[in-house]
């Protein structure tokens, strides 16, 4: 679908300033926004995507932020935009701990960041449980294994490089799939606790989650017990050799 761009200064206006200062920001803070995204080099907008707001579509939102298609001169990027009743009080931590995974070769390429705002790679693919449910036929137990395996490959870099992504139980929201597999969405991620990322996508692709029911309609799903002790020898070592006899176990 060929995207439609408008520029930024259509922010000034209903309904678009909702998704500027979503979810109610004053002119003033619609002002300030928009000064801050010139500085940034973002120049357009593209309202699309599988989540809506009111009558326009973005490519996501969460508790800190929202996600819209932008272009920082003739680039597309993705423009995670603050929300107004955000805990946060700014996108730096956010910032750094996508940088410390880009530094692991995992998730969308960070390319800037302001107090209110993070751009980053755009990624054009599906959410991993939308990707599954679409998935059928000859040859889909080898697209689907493949495609687990480099999301928990993805994990093992995370762990590896001690960040907890701190949101794979819920995985369906957390994968793009399209000609990159990544993880998306680090916001409340942290070097801090204890990493559970293979654990977590594990459990939520296998056994614990509506995933879980898309994946075992296409392929064979191994015996749960398995799969437990198989993490559980991966929780106490984390080591590449614990981490593959998972992959085995999965027959992935």
């Amino acid at each position: 679908m060929k995207s439609s761009f408008l520029p930024i200064s259509i922010f000034q206006k209903e309904p678009y300033s909702s998704i500027l200062g979503y979810p109610k920001a004053s002119k003033r803070q619609i002002t300030s926004r928009i000064s801050e995204l010139k500085k940034l080099g973002i120049t357009k907008v593209s309202f699309q995507g599988q989540t809506q707001i009111g009558n326009l579509r973005i490519l996501g939102k969460g508790y800190v932020g929202v996600v819209v298609l932008a272009k920082k001169r003739n680039s597309l990027v993705a423009l995670k935009i603050r929300r107004i009743d955000s805990q946060r009080d700014g996108m730096k931590n956010e910032a750094r701990l996508l940088k410390s995974a880009n530094k692991a070769k995992v998730g969308p390429k960070f390319i800037a960041s302001s107090k209110n705002f993070i751009l980053m790679e755009y990624l054009n693919g599906e959410k991993v449980s939308d990707w599954v449910a679409s998935v059928s036929g000859r040859g889909g137990a080898g697209k689907i294994k493949q495609t687990i395996r480099s999301i928990l490959e993805e994990c093992y870099k995370l762990d590896s490089s001690n960040i907890d992504h701190g949101e794979l139980s819920s995985i369906s929201k957390h994968v793009i799939v399209g000609k990159k597999i990544t993880l998306i969405d680090f916001e409340s991620s942290s070097t801090k606790r204890k990493v559970s990322n293979v654990t977590s996508a594990t459990q939520a692709i296998f056994i614990g989650s509506g995933i879980s029911k898309k994946v075992g309609r296409v392929y064979k799903i191994p015996p749960r017990e398995k799969i437990i002790d198989a993490l559980r020898d991966y929780k106490h070592k984390k080591d590449r050799k614990s981490f593959d006899d998972i992959l085995k176990v999965l027959k992935v």
